[in-house]
């Protein structure tokens, strides 16, 4: 059973695009297309504004929080091309690096798992991603894959550090071979991997299922089971979960997690990787947990802007 704990007014002019819980669960970052970043303290179910961040000059669609090892950083990104990445010091938010390296609207934007440094993935709708890495002397370096989709890119998804089987196979004293890997999906109907090999960015896998632009992708976290596990969301009404047993990599199989009856915007991983979330265009954020039988089943709904919650009975995920 889900219950909303805090509903939170965040006093935006026009539509939320995105929210974001930091890594501790009390601070809470929205965007919007009144083109400002907030960020809220949400302890104890209250709401603090502590920074109103304005520096886009359109719609803001997405914010993601970096791990706190390297601060209170936030990178946000817009329809303007611009991706910005702000930084507390001293309780005050400021600039730390302005991206104008896109030539459309900047989608999407991800941090990569904290062991490998500080770096940001961002997706555009000029087909291009962007990898932005902190060089640690407040100098980033700007790796570029051109043309990675045709027409544009609307996500992308870091995946996790851990190495898959490896709670399993503990390498005596070896460290493990950690790759540098992400997802996006695009509006060629496409969810594809890329891996970097000699410090360049590679096309490592292209995953076909999808009728229409791939919305929202989703790289499940790890503790280290042998299996890694994508999910992908589009405008068709579609979610797939893309599962790889395969060490090398090379095979993944889709399985359809549910066809909805609008398109479906957004899927979000919990943190064991275990429950997905998905919200869409019916209006409702939806959460699915795998069954020891390898089936998903729809444990719980919510109707968003209402607060009211929904238990899915047997019968009900019968009908779906």
């Amino acid at each position: 059973m889900v219950s909303v704990i805090n509903t939170v007014d965040t006093s935006h002019e026009d539509m939320i695009h995105d929210a974001q819980m930091d890594y501790y669960g009390t601070r809470l970052a929205t965007c919007s297309s009144d083109r400002s970043v907030k960020i809220f303290d949400v302890k104890n179910g209250g709401q603090i504004l502590v920074a109103d961040l304005r520096g886009h000059e359109g719609p803001v669609w997405q914010v993601a929080w970096a791990h706190p090892m390297y601060g209170n950083i936030l990178a946000s990104c817009s329809y303007d091309r611009k991706v910005i990445i702000w930084k507390e010091e001293n309780g005050t938010w400021d600039k730390m690096y302005e991206y104008t390296g896109h030539d459309s609207s900047v989608n999407s934007v991800c941090w990569g798992p904290y062991d490998f440094g500080l770096f940001l993935a961002c997706g555009s709708s000029d087909g291009a991603i962007s990898v932005l890495t902190c060089s640690g002397d407040g100098h980033w370096d700007i790796k570029k894959i051109n043309n990675a989709h045709t027409i544009g890119c609307n996500a992308v998804s870091w995946a996790p550090a851990v190495v898959p089987g490896s709670l399993i196979e503990q390498p005596t004293g070896q460290k493990p071979n950690y790759i540098k890997r992400f997802v996006s999906g695009g509006c060629d109907n496409l969810v594809k991997l890329w891996k970097e090999e000699d410090g360049q960015w590679k096309e490592d896998q292209k995953l076909e299922a999808h009728s229409d632009w791939v919305r929202d992708v989703g790289w499940a976290p790890s503790i280290g089971l042998p299996t890694s596990t994508i999910a992908s969301c589009s405008r068709d009404g579609r979610v797939f979960i893309w599962t790889c047993d395969d060490p090398a990599g090379n095979t993944w199989t889709a399985k359809l997690l549910h066809k909805f009856n609008d398109a479906v915007w957004h899927v979000s991983w919990s943190i064991t990787g275990k429950i997905l979330a998905v919200s869409g265009g019916d209006n409702k954020v939806t959460l699915w947990k795998e069954s020891v039988d390898g089936q998903w089943a729809c444990i719980s709904d919510v109707n968003k802007g209402q607060g009211a919650v929904t238990s899915i009975t047997d019968s009900q995920q019968n009908e779906q």
